[in-house]
């Protein structure tokens, strides 16, 4: 078998080349769920794409979601049948084609409080697996179940059942997030798509009105370019208004930043076969499954901070356990938390005068392209799940007003366009007794690793087959393998420890210590990788210790501002 293109050192070095000579097609800036997309649908159009994120890919909102693909069965009571839909064709989409290896399907139980609600609920759920089967894909899940008092006592025996008259068990998917974005990334780049990381765009290129590229500088290397292009498409979701900032006059878009915070507590905190999900006052409450853990989220509340490291507070904190507690015959407290992470939702919102708030829970999910100027295209909103549709309309609107026309450019393929992993990951999954034998790691460890590289995982073996001692956990994390970190390093484009810790594995939120012991171990085999010297090992030590300090002294704080003041004393590495 050829083996993939990795996303490594040199790829990023010659990305950079690249970038600065000649002329893209098309440049997208921001390492996101859309903007991956859209390089990946640009790219496999047969155009000429760069791909530039000053962080690292899925830094920002897209490796902090809930990790749902979903059509959002909320929304249909706000009768957005038409973004229900949509939503449910792309989970099918990605769960039986596009990424099977990443997706899979997850059960809730929607707790039901009075007689009433049993067929009001039931018709919405009925509607919303009637969309999904009827839909342009597979639908991919099994249909919806009623579930009455006795049976749910069974089902979760930890959910308190004397005031309930039962419940109605559907099912969603859930995705690691930012592992999505990164394979969509590779997958952009094993197509030709020249992708750079740590590369900031400090200005756009200007012919008269017509944008024609960006001033950008690699992070990293210190140093300057530019990069030409006949058109650039901004994904910056919450940074959208500074973009509009750089090019002046009147904002096309107005995009609000909601936070949703999340925790992470031990599998073994909850009896339940399923996760559940119920409404509050100001927002949803999901528990979700999440391999040896429970995921508890989320809150929706405006923030008006630093975008780059939204922080918890204690009050959010207090939030989500005493709605969860409610429903739990045991409640939890701060001491069963392992993880907790922050994100910001991009929220498009009616351009409005100056000094005048919204609620952000009353804000569209929907997504929004303009071209507030000749050569650039914003794409704001949406959500995850819909991330191809923003990307295919994004690049659309980018054909359209590029000054060469769409001319014979292919419409967009990426629903006929498998992931990385995606190939080989059923007959690797039918072999997986064999690779267990081969490899002499337990089935359990195969299965781990199949779903989170697919038919990918060849590349991981063929690590440890050359290097037996790599097969072995990582110290202070053992359910991830030290070859996994090296794997990061070396093919999935991880520069910095953080990269690792955070987004590429998630230690950060999956270990009581919050990734502090494995820390060392992770970033000295980094370093075999990334040619790091024992002074550069410490500083990236030093700077993953720092943060996890800072989140810990935000999550003390009783209001955002303080939380964010605790929060941004551990600065970026780059």
């Amino acid at each position: 078998m050829t083996l993939a293109k990795a996303l490594d050192a040199d790829q990023r070095a010659d990305a950079l080349e690249h970038l600065a000579a000649g002329q893209l097609d098309v440049l997208v800036v921001g390492g996101g769920i859309v903007g991956v997309g859209a390089a990946l649908d640009a790219v496999t159009r047969g155009l000429k794409v760069g791909l530039v994120e000053q962080r690292d890919l899925a830094s920002g909102t897209s490796s902090r979601s809930s990790k749902l693909v979903h059509g959002g069965l909320r929304y249909l009571e706000m009768f957005d049948f038409a973004l229900v839909k949509e939503a449910l064709e792309e989970r099918g989409l990605l769960l039986t084609r596009l990424a099977p290896h990443l997706v899979r399907p997850v059960p809730f139980l929607y707790p039901l409080e009075h007689a009433w609600e049993r067929p009001y609920v039931g018709a919405g759920v009925a509607l919303y697996d009637g969309m999904a089967m009827t839909g342009k894909y597979d639908m991919g899940v099994p249909k919806h179940k009623h579930v009455f008092r006795k049976q749910l006592a069974r089902m979760a025996p930890d959910i308190r059942t004397d005031s309930l008259h039962g419940a109605i068990r559907y099912y969603d998917c859930q995705v690691d997030d930012a592992r999505l974005v990164m394979t969509i990334a590779r997958t952009a780049a094993n197509n030709g798509a020249h992708v750079a990381t740590r590369t900031k765009v400090t200005g756009f290129l200007r012919e008269g009105e017509q944008v024609v590229g960006v001033r950008a500088r690699d992070l990293e290397g210190q140093r300057d370019l530019e990069i030409r292009a006949k058109v650039v498409i901004n994904a910056a979701g919450v940074w959208t208004d500074e973009v509009q900032e750089l090019i002046g006059g009147t904002a096309q878009l107005d995009v609000d930043a909601s936070k949703g915070i999340h925790l992470v507590v031990p599998k073994d905190r909850i009896r339940s076969e399923c996760g559940f999900i119920t409404k509050t006052e100001k927002s949803v409450l999901f528990v979700i499954p999440w391999d040896d853990f429970w995921i508890i989220g989320t809150t929706d509340t405006a923030w008006d901070f630093d975008l780059a490291h939204p922080a918890a507070s204690k009050t959010d904190i207090d939030y989500l356990l005493g709605h969860v507690n409610r429903l739990l015959k045991d409640p939890l407290d701060h001491r069963d938390v392992i993880g907790v992470w922050a994100g910001l939702r991009p929220l498009l919102k009616p351009m409005r005068k100056e000094g005048e708030m919204g609620e952000t829970t009353k804000l569209s999910r929907e997504h929004t392209v303009a071209s507030p100027v000749p050569g650039l295209v914003l794409v704001a909103g949406g959500k995850l799940t819909t991330y191809r549709v923003m990307a295919r309309d994004a690049v659309d609107h980018a054909l359209e007003h590029s000054p060469s026309g769409s001319g014979a450019t292919p419409a967009s393929i990426t629903d006929r366009v498998p992931l990385m992993g995606a190939w080989g990951f059923e007959a690797r999954t039918n072999q997986r007794v064999a690779l267990s034998r081969a490899s002499g790691l337990e089935i359990g460890v195969i299965d781990h690793l199949l779903g989170r590289y697919g038919g990918l995982v060849d590349e991981v073996l063929a690590l440890i087959h050359e290097r037996p001692e790599l097969g072995e956990p990582l110290p202070g994390a053992e359910h991830y393998l030290r070859a996994e970190v090296l794997y990061a390093a070396t093919h999935e484009g991880a520069r910095h420890l953080d990269d690792v810790l955070a987004r590429r594995t998630r230690i950060s939120i999956e270990t009581f210590d919050r990734g502090i012991h494995a820390a060392r171990p992770a970033a000295e085999l980094m370093a075999e990788a990334l040619g790091w010297d024992p002074a550069q090992v410490d500083d990236e030590v030093d700077h993953y210790l720092r943060r996890v300090e800072a989140e810990r002294q935000s999550q003390l704080m009783s209001t955002d501002q303080e939380a964010d003041e605790a929060r941004v004393k551990a600065p970026e590495i780059v």
